[in-house]
C-alpha cells in the first residue's frame, strides 16, 4: 500500500511539472509578436536592428518633414534631437498627429527607413509617452511641460 502511494505522488507530481512546462511554452509562443521594444533613434542610428526584427520607434515628428504621397502613404522623419529617422506609414494617421509632437510607431527598418504598421500620437496637450521623454531628456533636447526641442542649446 505505501508503495502505491508513493508512485501516484510521483505521477502528479510528473503531470504538473509537464502541464508547467507546456503551459509556459504555450504563453511563450503566443507572446511572439506581443513583446515589441523601444528604441530611439539615436538607438537605431548605433545599432541598426535586423529587417525582420518588429520594434517601436518614439520621439518628435520633424518640423517640416511631413509629406503626404499618392495615395495613403504618408512620409515623415522622427527625430530624438540627435538623429532622425526616415519614416512610411499606410494608412490613416491620429486625428491629433502633427509636426513637432511626440508619437510612437510599430514597424521594422528596412534599407533605413522605419516602415510603420501603427502609429500612436500624443493624446492631449500635456502628454508624452514617457519612452519618448526619456529619449528625448538622453539626448538634452526636452524642456519639462513643452513637446517642442531645445533649439542648438
Amino acid at each position: 500500500m505505501r508503495g502505491l502511494k508513493k508512485k501516484r505522488r510521483i505521477q502528479v507530481i510528473l503531470v504538473a511539472f509537464v502541464a508547467l512546462v507546456l503551459s509556459t511554452g504555450l504563453i511563450g509562443y503566443a507572446m511572439r509578436d506581443g513583446i515589441n521594444f523601444f528604441r530611439s533613434p539615436s538607438q537605431i542610428a548605433e545599432t541598426p536592428p535586423e529587417s525582420t526584427e518588429v520594434f517601436r520607434i518614439g520621439g518628435l515628428v520633424e518640423e517640416g518633414s511631413l509629406k503626404r504621397g499618392q495615395g495613403e502613404t504618408i512620409r515623415f522623419n522622427v527625430t530624438d534631437g540627435g538623429h532622425t529617422v526616415p519614416v512610411t506609414y499606410r494608412g490613416v494617421l491620429p486625428d491629433l498627429f502633427s509636426e513637432n509632437q511626440g508619437m510612437i510607431g510599430t514597424g521594422r527598418l528596412v534599407n533605413g527607413v522605419f516602415e510603420a504598421t501603427e502609429i500612436l500620437a500624443k493624446h492631449d496637450e500635456s502628454y508624452m509617452p514617457k519612452e519618448v521623454v526619456d529619449a528625448l531628456k538622453d539626448q538634452g533636447v526636452y524642456r519639462h511641460g513643452e513637446d517642442i526641442p531645445a533649439s542648438g542649446s
